[in-house]
């Protein structure tokens, strides 16, 4: 077989064949080729570390980019945790606005998506906390039993007869979002965020500060409640 024509191409640094060359060399070392330039990795600038970099620095339009993109999520998310749509609005801007603030302190440790799932639900569950202890406070003398034991709120089922199918679903679909805002918020929020939003469990995790684990763990037991909350609907 013959030797390509490019074997016998005059070294670049001299006029030596590479057959001749390789013949004089006892190891490949003896090449000296020179080391392998890497480059770094060019970044997506539209992806939302880049946009939050650039957020950093000034650029409005970025910022504007990441609420575009996030601003439905978020605000569906809130709404579902507080069952109040106005409030959620409220809320969903106050996330952004301390994305905003924060941005010069923020880390890529983890996914932006994670990074503002987190601040959006600490802030349903103030508002959750708040709007308990109000209620607590004004229901105290209607439902404090006579033995001294925690007032509890009530939430009576509706037992009022429908009269077609769509209003079943109508009725039924209401009856999911009245049953999800009776969880406790530790319950409510993994449950939303797996089976409404389709987050993994390792990102509520991280989302919720725990293990995966008990992510699990809890929102078993929030589709237990669900059961039998929605019994009469089954």
């Amino acid at each position: 077989m013959s030797v390509p024509r490019y074997w016998n191409a005059p070294h670049p640094n001299g006029n030596e064949s590479l057959p001749a060359l390789m013949n004089t060399l006892t190891t490949i070392r003896e090449l000296a080729f020179s080391a392998p330039v890497e480059e770094a990795p060019i970044e997506d600038v539209t992806s939302d570390h880049a946009l939050l970099e650039a957020t950093r620095s000034g650029d409005e339009d970025a910022f504007a980019e990441l609420v575009g993109r996030y601003r439905n999520q978020i605000t569906s998310y809130v709404y579902r945790m507080t069952n109040d749509y106005d409030g959620a609005v409220d809320l969903a801007q106050e996330t952004f606005v301390r994305v905003f603030r924060a941005a010069d302190r923020y880390q890529r440790t983890y996914a932006f998506s994670t990074y503002i799932y987190r601040i959006a639900t600490n802030l349903a569950i103030s508002e959750l906390r708040k709007r308990k202890r109000r209620k607590l406070v004004s229901l105290t003398g209607f439902f404090q039993s006579s033995d001294g034991a925690e007032p509890q709120e009530l939430n009576p089922p509706d037992e009022r007869p429908l009269q077609d199918s769509e209003l079943v679903d109508f009725e039924r679909r209401n009856a999911v979002q009245r049953a999800i805002s009776t969880l406790p918020e530790k319950y409510r929020a993994p449950l939303i965020l797996r089976d409404v939003d389709g987050r993994s469990y390792d990102e509520i995790a991280r989302i919720l500060d725990t293990s995966e684990g008990t992510i699990k763990s809890r929102i078993s037991r929030a589709r237990g409640f669900l059961r039998e909350k929605m019994s009469a609907y089954i």
